[in-house]
């Protein structure tokens, strides 16, 4: 699929859009997350330590992830949050590891203050046939209180890249899988030409949603946070 327009994302705490490279240095400033961080530290519950993670697609560098993940919790949780917002079709198995096949498999309950430290970085790799490739870095920790009772917050994430129907080149908001599969096509549609594209022995265009994974096996979406 074409999609070669530099990447751009929200921050969650404050709605302001910008490039992939500013994410990181302006969740370390901005004034929001640092409002609610002020209000969660001086609420209930324990402190403990937690982790800015930054995520990234492997070979698809356009969709990205930052997320902030309590110490105290689990990689089965990290693993639960990627295929709610990004993977899932399928319930195919995952793995986590360092540096990707070939390597050590670091079992799901581990704990993830046990696994990351700044600079480390796990390779995630949903379904062993058609795998999706997601890469986790460990940006910065620190010390405080949850600002949820789950165990992840969204932080920031990549816009929906943006794409054009194949035939008029107006925005397309859907994808022809047989076009993908069969042919040179990219398969991408507007709302119009999806309506009478003759394409159907894979099913009807799907969604075009943000996700790494669309096009891959039976991959529909919906995308979204899972909280």
């Amino acid at each position: 699929m074409a999609r070669s327009k530099p990447s751009r994302g929200v921050c969650s705490f404050c709605g302001q859009e910008m490039s992939k490279g500013g994410m990181t240095r302006h969740l370390q400033a901005c004034p929001q997350r640092l409002e609610a961080i002020q209000a969660a530290d001086q609420g209930a519950g324990r402190r403990q330590t937690l982790y800015h993670l930054g995520v990234q697609a492997k070979y698809l560098h356009m969709f990205w992830l930052h997320l902030e993940m309590n110490g105290a919790s689990s990689l089965e949780d990290l693993d639960h949050y990627l295929r709610a917002i990004w993977l899932e079709c399928c319930d195919h198995l995952s793995r986590f590891s360092i540096g990707g096949w070939g390597s050590e498999k670091i079992v799901m309950s581990k704990r993830v203050d046990h696994v990351f430290q700044p600079g480390v970085e796990l390779t995630h790799i949903y379904d062993f046939g058609t795998s999706s490739y997601t890469l986790v870095r460990a940006i910065a920790m620190r010390e405080g209180k949850p600002l949820t009772r789950h165990p992840i917050v969204l932080m920031a994430r990549n816009n929906c890249p943006e794409a054009v129907c194949m035939v008029c080149g107006q925005p397309a908001s859907w994808l022809c899988i047989e076009c993908l599969q069969e042919t040179d096509d990219v398969g991408t549609l507007c709302d119009e030409h999806a309506k009478t594209h003759p394409h159907d022995d894979y099913g009807e265009p799907i969604p075009l949603v943000n996700s790494p994974r669309v096009g891959m096996c039976g991959y529909m979406g919906p995308a979204e946070p899972p909280y």
